[in-house]
């Protein structure tokens, strides 16, 4: 049996520590082995290559035929249309000056399209970014009383938020944003979408006043509170713009080749509200208007940038706060479309794309950008190829800045609002709420957090409180790993959780347990303890039988690394056993695992023979033990 086993099971102590590091390292900061192509090139070919890896213009620039430009071109029409709307509801959303939203469709844009490594993504605000970045620098500074300063700290909060992606992105740390699950997502969204919702009261009323709170007690107090302001012109108006958005998107979900359809329509509502607004003279009607738009190019913002103000903290919490979000939604909407393409990106270049083109939308008169899904998806079914694309939107918005910006001062507020109230309810994913209580409680108690958070408390509250729920869920899965009975499943040799197959058979005299995660400090006491709650269990259980608790199998196929509290805990629990004459063995444990355990001498104390590469052979050899035993005791 002895010789079996060392020929069936490698222990192995030599692999060197520099390897091992370099491995680890690289499967953190390198999971998809982004430079695996740069192999047997030359110097200047590979030295271009890495220069292509961060500039991905490089690569596909040179390969760009003529017949792609027509889907391009489409494609970047199709989203410009939509970014003139979204850009100045969203900066409405903001606080900010409504031209700052089409500003943000410039420059950010022709930014991505060096950089960014996505075929289908279409750069703009998003609503939820918006509305967490006004909240967040509101309750410092009032964009009523301080506009510019207000306005100032927004350019810097973009800033930080493209120092913060860059980062990100330079340094591979992109696990950071997988801290923010689906279940937050959807939480999240779903709350700012209510929230927004509400907030569209005041441009569907009419009010002049409002409240600047986010959470849902206060809005409809504010509401309510003043409504000997509310305009039935403005109501009727706003009702009648929500009834032609939703039309044209039953239109599109209906017949999809339409989709181009409900992606003018908010262009559509926004041309009709404005000659409706400068034909009935609406600003003296109870229908308020955007105002004057200048037209021009983005003015130059280094100069105010507010970096030696007494609220760059204030800068500072906000771009990083609203940054987070905008990035995973980016990030998300990236990965999915791609996956309809059958194609790949890399996060970690995104991260880095998102980066320069918020520092230099900050530095361009732009605020934060990402990757909005509702403009991607347009983006995706109008049929885009290539990034070009994006450099088509920004084309277009190039001329509408230059020649047809002041054209936009007639928009009416409920036109804004109208657009916003529809874009948002397809935030509110009850059928994905739906499915995340039916599959996973846990998961739906993330996603309630942040929802219920985000509409009763705040935007940050919900968002840190799912954020704060998923890592004590991540810390509960380390610290309370799940330990199983084995049993084997009949007519077969394999062995498997006892709870889930029933009908699986114990062996008398052999408890078999599966050990199923890391072993180290987190959860060594709590495994000491219930090792010894499963032998106590189980002794009670043979003893009832007639037999006697011989033989303890652990099952360490699971086991991916263990550390030094990990390997006390090993000695201790053999010392136990061995105190109560029950022998211990073990199953398959990975490299990593057996290396420590050699080094630590564990193997010797163990016994070489007591390894096994399954937990089938365990059994044979507790068999074949067994036997040797009882022909002895014949001999004697």
């Amino acid at each position: 049996m002895e010789r079996q086993s060392r020929a069936t099971v490698l222990l192995s102590s030599g692999i060197p520590f520099g390897k091992t590091l370099k491995s680890r390292l690289k499967e953190t900061f390198f999971p998809d082995d982004p430079f695996k192509h740069f192999a047997g090139q030359r110097h200047r070919r590979r030295a271009w290559s890495v220069v292509s890896y961060f500039v991905p213009i490089l690569e596909w620039a040179p390969k760009y035929k003529p017949s792609l430009f027509a889907s391009d071109l489409l494609a970047g029409i199709t989203i410009a249309s939509l970014a003139i709307p979204q850009g100045i509801s969203y900066a409405k959303l903001a606080d900010i000056p409504p031209i700052i939203g089409l500003y943000s469709s410039f420059a950010p844009p022709l930014m991505y399209a060096v950089f960014g490594s996505s075929n289908n993504l279409a750069v703009g605000n998003v609503a939820a970014a918006s509305l967490l970045l006004a909240s967040s620098i509101r309750s410092s500074i009032s964009p009523v009383n301080e506009p510019e300063m207000y306005l100032y700290t927004v350019f810097t909060a973009a800033f930080f938020t493209g120092l913060f992606d860059l980062g990100l992105g330079i340094f591979r740390l992109g696990i950071l944003v997988d801290f923010l699950s689906r279940s937050a997502i959807t939480g999240f969204m779903g709350g700012t979408a209510i929230i927004i919702i509400l907030q569209q009261f005041k441009g569907l009323l009419g009010l002049q006043h409002f409240t600047t709170k986010t959470d849902l007690v206060s809005v409809v107090h504010a509401v309510f509170m003043n409504r000997h302001e509310w305009r039935w012109q403005s109501a009727v108006l706003g009702l009648g713009f929500i009834a032609i958005l939703l039309l044209a998107r039953h239109l599109k979900d209906r017949l999809p080749k339409l989709f181009w359809v409900n992606a003018i329509c908010p262009l559509f509502v926004i041309v009709l509200g404005g000659i409706i607004a400068f034909a009935a003279d609406g600003k003296s009607h109870g229908i308020p208007i955007v105002g004057d738009l200048k037209k021009g190019l983005n003015p130059i913002s280094v100069s105010q940038l507010q970096f030696n103000s007494p609220n760059v903290s204030v800068a500072l919490n906000a771009g990083l706060i609203s940054g987070f979000i905008a990035l995973a939604e980016g990030i998300a909407v990236g990965r999915s479309l791609a996956l309809l393409k059958k194609e790949q990106i890399d996060a970690n270049k995104e991260m880095i794309a998102f980066g320069i083109m918020n520092i230099v939308g900050s530095l361009t008169s732009c605020y934060l950008t990402t990757g909005p899904f509702s403009k991607s998806a347009v983006n995706y079914h109008a049929g885009c190829k290539t990034p070009m694309s994006n450099v088509v939107m920004a084309v277009c918005m190039l001329l509408v800045l230059l020649f047809l910006a002041p054209l936009f001062k007639y928009t009416p507020l409920v036109a804004l609002s109208s657009i916003i109230v529809v874009a948002m309810l397809g935030l509110i994913e009850l059928r994905e709420m739906q499915h995340l209580f039916k599959v996973d409680k846990f998961d739906f108690c993330i996603c309630m957090a942040a929802f219920l958070g985000v509409i009763f408390v705040g935007m940050e509250v919900g968002l840190l409180s799912s954020v704060g729920l998923s890592i004590v869920r991540a810390l509960l899965n380390v610290a309370r790993p799940t330990t199983c009975k084995l049993g084997n499943v009949t007519g077969t040799d394999l062995y498997r959780d006892i709870e889930q197959y029933p009908d699986s058979s114990t062996i008398p005299g052999i408890l078999i347990l599966q050990l199923s995660s890391t072993i180290y400090f987190a959860n060594a006491s709590y495994l000491r303890e219930r090792i010894a709650r499963w032998v106590e269990a189980e002794g009670n259980i043979i003893k009832a039988k007639g037999h006697d608790l011989q033989y303890i199998i652990f099952d360490m196929g699971g086991v991916s690394a263990i550390d030094n509290s990990g390997i006390g805990l090993l000695f201790e629990v053999h010392k136990m056993l061995d105190s109560k004459g029950i022998k211990v063995a073990l199953t398959n444990p990975s490299l990593s695992v057996v290396e420590k355990l050699v080094a630590a001498d564990f193997i010797d104390v163990v016994g070489k023979e007591w390894i096994f590469l399954s937990v089938n052979d365990a059994v044979s050899g507790y068999s074949f033990t067994l036997h040797q035993a009882k022909n002895d005791d014949e001999h004697i």
